[in-house]
């Protein structure tokens, strides 16, 4: 007997009894549709983290005050030995060739008003680099300069939910607001920028850093933003960094140097275990679906004791009826594991159309890995029903009731 009459005939004996095939596969096709489904969410969740820091500037560096316990971990607010101050941004820029940009930020929230409405939002305080360096555009207006930084100016750029709220409709160009106790005019309007990892960057108003020191009454800064110029100089500028805050605070390494591409890499190997943790759990239906089969194949064997020793009685091998349920059995695997393929793509795709929140990215590995799970599933749990209906004696089984 030929591989395709035993394909035939395993069809056959399926399609007899349609509904107990279906019932049988349906743990194979949950299985393969959820593993396709868990990780497509983490290899979507990998690739929206990795376009946001795109997003917010390539190359970058985040010098921020107090030692964490290791670089490229998330800054946590450990004690400050010394603070960061505007003048070492500025002379981080001067003693590294590898550095583009040093930006000072200090970031505080403050009560913004303007006539009868007012809001409370965050206020960061910047020199005319960090929109370059942050990817920043402008919708209307301008940037803030070299000499408003210089000269403490009060002048603030606004983001989109900022505007809508405290001027609504009006052009906002020109117009007088107050932060905290002080007047500010508005010379710029944010390009929309949207939640990036999970930061409103339209509910920010940016002001020169020297006027932002005057409104939160201090000279510390959150951290200073440094734009490398190439990729390769990354570990040139690191060492300059240092180097050079080592020297300005008396020998003490009291600050921390976080890489994008550190943090980055911390959060992708975190999205990595967190989609092989989810997959796994997914894989279990698999199991489940399998050991279902096996279940289906015993009685298959028992209901056709009578078949198997009357086929062995005209001269079947043992080996004919081996490969017969085998290929039953990994017919029914490999159903199931094709429609969960199906499924599991289709909803893939499907699920960022109707929940906007949940990206996902399809990845073909999975795709594969299922399909061969789902078939080595069928061999694994096939085996043992086609060795014990090989095994019948031919003479027991058609005295079999």
């Amino acid at each position: 007997m030929n591989l395709v009459e035993i394909l035939k005939m395993s069809r056959e004996t399926l399609l007899i009894n349609r509904g107990r095939a279906f019932l049988t596969v349906l743990g194979v096709i949950i299985g393969v549709t959820a593993v396709i489904l868990m990780v497509s969410i983490g290899e979507g969740a990998r690739k929206y983290i990795r376009d946001e820091f795109s997003g917010l500037g390539s190359n970058i560096l985040v010098v921020v005050p107090g030692r964490t316990a290791k670089e490229g971990g998330t800054h946590m607010g450990t004690s400050v030995v010394r603070k960061l101050s505007y003048d070492d941004a500025l002379m981080i820029k001067r003693r590294s060739r590898s550095i583009e940009y040093s930006v000072p930020v200090l970031v505080g929230t403050s009560l913004i008003k303007h006539k009868n409405r007012n809001r409370n939002s965050y206020v960061v305080g910047v020199t005319e680099n960090y929109f370059a360096a942050r990817n920043l555009s402008i919708d209307s207006g301008r940037f803030i300069n070299e000499s408003e930084v210089d000269l403490r100016r009060h002048v603030v750029v606004m983001g989109r939910t900022v505007k809508r709220e405290i001027f609504g409709d009006a052009n906002p160009l020109g117009s007088l607001l107050t932060i905290g106790e002080s007047k500010f005019r508005v010379v710029g309007l944010m390009a929309p920028k949207g939640v990036t990892l999970g930061f409103d960057i339209d509910d920010i108003v940016f002001v020169p850093v020297t006027a932002a020191m005057d409104i939160f009454d201090t000279d510390a800064l959150f951290n200073i933003t440094v734009k490398v110029r190439n990729e390769s100089d990354i570990p040139n500028a690191k060492k300059d960094i240092r180097d050079t805050l080592i020297r300005k605070h008396a020998g003490e390494e009291d600050f921390t140097i976080l890489s994008q591409d550190e943090m980055l890499n911390v959060m992708e190997k975190v999205f990595r275990i967190m989609t092989a943790v989810l997959a796994g759990i997914a894989s279990v239906s698999l199991i489940v679906g399998g050991i279902g089969i096996m279940n289906i194949m015993l009685v298959s064997v028992k209901e056709r004791t009578r078949e198997i020793g009357l086929r062995k009685a005209v001269g079947a091998k043992r080996r004919d009826i081996l490969l017969q349920f085998m290929a039953e059995a990994v017919v029914l695997s490999m159903a199931g594991g094709l429609t969960g393929i199906f499924l599991g793509s289709a909803l893939s795709l499907l699920i960022p159309v109707f929940i906007t929140f949940l990206p996902t990215k399809l990845s073909l590995w999975a795709v594969l890995v299922a399909f061969f799970f789902s078939a080595g599933v069928g061999i694994f749990f096939g085996v043992y029903p086609a060795r014990r209906a090989a095994s019948l004696d031919p003479i027991n089984a058609l005295r079999y009731e």
